[in-house]
């Protein structure tokens, strides 16, 4: 027979649900960052496609290696103009 001293037994309280634990959301986070940053990029390569090389660029390097043969000191013009941003308006191609 038990003591008449002893406690109750503590009842046992029920288990939170789970998401109301914070490392479940940092797990969850994670992977969903990467979903959305893929759909991101997917988007904006969709709306911002990269632009085309021209249908005759072959042709467009063989005049540009005739324009630079022909000139005096033929590397002169590609030395000069490798580290340049622009290039000179009559050396454009049309």
């Amino acid at each position: 027979m038990p003591s008449p001293t002893a406690a109750a037994p503590a009842p046992v309280p029920s288990a939170a649900p789970w998401w109301k634990f914070g490392f479940v959301w940092m797990v969850i986070a994670g992977p969903a960052i990467v979903v959305v940053a893929g759909f991101t990029t997917l988007w904006v390569a969709v709306v911002r496609p990269d632009p085309v090389v021209a249908e005759d660029y072959y042709r467009q390097g063989i005049e540009i290696n005739k324009t630079l043969q022909g000139a005096p000191n033929s590397l002169a013009p590609a030395m000069k103009a490798r580290n340049h941003a622009a290039t000179p308006a009559q050396d454009q191609p049309r």
